[in-house]
């Protein structure tokens, strides 16, 4: 039975990492056009800071409500009570947090000039001027945001998985249409209207996925489990600050630099790119199936997800952050240097990618292991990871921002990332027997050898590449393709040489496939 619902779960992960790539390569093309539009200029500055600042607002206040403790509150009651009680709990959750959301937003749109102010003080006056206007328009995310996560919460813990995955292609492809036809006459002031509607066509198309388990909304604000939802949100509420925090203080410090927010926007969506598509679907499949081994007390089968889950994980992610620490400026270039984006502007993303990549490790462990914590509703370790990595970010970006600019603050988001990875893995291996074992760390020992070397060819492959190639389009490409096949290669040849386990796990699932 164990083993039919890992194998259901490959086919789920392959299933949403295919549809959450696609969404990314949307946003991709997004943010290429972005660039291609604005570049790092006035314009991109003013946006990119006006459309993270909702969002990092949303972050911080509520999205522990929704993926620490509304879900495994609600996965609890289909369990235990079933469809129609947890049908109940989640219309009364939704009405708290559609008010809530809703106030915020309003309260964000009056006071958006001290906002501006407070969040990106490096910012000339006309740069600020524009950045409160465009907040004003965008502040609603909020809204949005808290409607399509707390659905996607339902749909997902009904067993649902693709339309959730799909949602960011949607959202993107509105923005994408917006740029291709309306973009010349409105400007920016009409890509904010867009990034609106993108969210709003993001709840929208939930809609007939929830009718048909049979889902309908009663306005409640009262139900029981809302005051354990409240409850065990109180500690995570701060542990899950840590992204959005970090985020909200690299902005604050690279608004002194030139052309600095936008590039670390810039950065930061690549970075996500690589790094989310399969953290994230891995992440949001295992997240029920965690809170169901919660609610049962299985310790065992608990252990077992996570061991498992890390151990794949960090075998694609260690080589993952290699090559993309070796190949950003190659990524940079290729992807964003058309149209109005020029070569400095190239440097100063790619200079950012480069420390960027080296935090992924870090940022897939902390995901994993914070939502086994919220599974079994336990907030405090996560809370003590998320105050040690602020407290950490905003001492390393004091201190080498001066010297290292915004390669600097790269360095402090990877380090704030990795030293609450290590926090949660240390509670979890006390937790948890079998997290963390001598095998494991061989092999992950091994993962870091075979991706050194992996690095060193991805860097041999490149150099000459780079020199001869011309500055077309299929020039371009190739310096990142041949590159990267080279690195593909070297990492598999290693991996079976140096006998990492999940290569034998890898085989042993083909086998399997082929004889049932």
């Amino acid at each position: 039975m164990r083993e039919e619902q890992q194998k259901k779960n490959i086919r789920t992960v392959g299933v949403m990492m295919a549809l959450t790539l696609l969404g990314k390569v949307l946003g991709l093309v997004r943010d290429m056009l972005l660039g291609h539009t604005f570049a790092t200029g006035m314009a991109a500055n003013a946006f990119l800071t006006a459309s993270r600042i909702p969002r990092n607002f949303f972050d911080a206040i509520f999205a522990s409500a929704i993926s620490a403790s509304f879900i495994p509150v609600f996965n609890e009651y289909l369990e235990k009570r079933g469809r129609d009680e947890a049908f109940q709990l989640s219309s009364a959750f939704i009405t708290v947090m559609t008010l809530l959301t809703a106030t915020l937003s309003a309260l964000g749109m009056f006071f958006a000039a001290p906002i501006t102010a407070l969040l990106a003080d490096g910012f000339d006056p006309a740069t600020a001027a524009l950045c409160t206007e465009l907040l004003r328009i965008l502040f609603p995310l909020m809204l949005f945001t808290g409607l399509a996560f707390s659905l996607v919460g339902i749909l997902q813990s009904l067993g649902e998985f693709n339309i959730p995955a799909l949602l960011s292609a949607a959202s993107n492809a509105v923005i994408i249409i917006y740029y291709l036809l309306f973009v010349e006459r409105f400007g920016i002031y009409g890509l904010a209207a867009a990034f609106l509607l993108g969210w709003a066509v993001q709840v929208l198309i939930q809609l007939p996925a929830l009718r048909r388990f049979g889902y309908r909304y009663r306005f409640s604000l009262r139900h029981e489990g809302l005051r354990k939802i409240m409850l065990l949100a109180g500690p995570v509420l701060v542990s899950t600050w840590i992204q959005p925090l970090n985020l909200t203080v690299a902005t604050r410090y690279a608004s002194h630099i030139t052309g600095g927010a936008s590039a670390l926007e810039y950065a930061n969506t690549l970075y996500t790119i690589v790094a989310g598509v399969f953290v994230l679907s891995i992440a949001n499949v295992i997240f029920p199936e965690m809170s169901r081994f919660a609610a049962h007390a299985d310790d065992a089968a608990m252990g077992e997800s996570i061991s498992g889950t890390l151990n794949a994980m960090l075998f694609l992610l260690t080589p993952m952050a290699a090559g993309l620490a070796v190949l950003s400026r190659g990524v940079v270039r290729l992807l964003y240097e058309w149209g109005a984006w020029d070569a400095a502007s190239t440097d100063l993303t790619a200079g950012a990618l480069t420390f960027l990549s080296l935090g992924m490790l870090g940022y897939g462990v902390q995901i994993i292991l914070s939502r086994a914590f919220y599974a079994e509703q336990k907030g405090k370790m996560p809370l003590v990871a998320g105050a040690v990595s602020v407290v950490a970010n905003v001492v390393l970006c004091q201190f080498l921002m001066p010297p290292l600019g915004l390669r600097g603050l790269a360095i402090a988001s990877a380090v704030s990332l990795m030293l609450p990875a290590l926090v949660l893995l240390i509670a979890a291996a006390k937790r948890y027997r079998g997290v963390v074992s001598g095998a494991a760390l061989l092999d992950f020992v091994k993962m870091l050898l075979a991706s050194a070397a992996m690095g060193a060819a991805v860097w041999f492959a490149q150099e000459p590449l780079a020199s001869r190639l011309g500055d077309g389009l299929a020039a371009r490409v190739l310096a990142v393709a041949v590159p990267t096949l080279v690195g593909v290669v070297v990492y598999c040849m290693l991996a079976v040489l140096l006998r990492i386990s999940t290569v034998a796990q890898i085989k042993a699932l083909l086998r399997r496939r082929k004889t049932s």
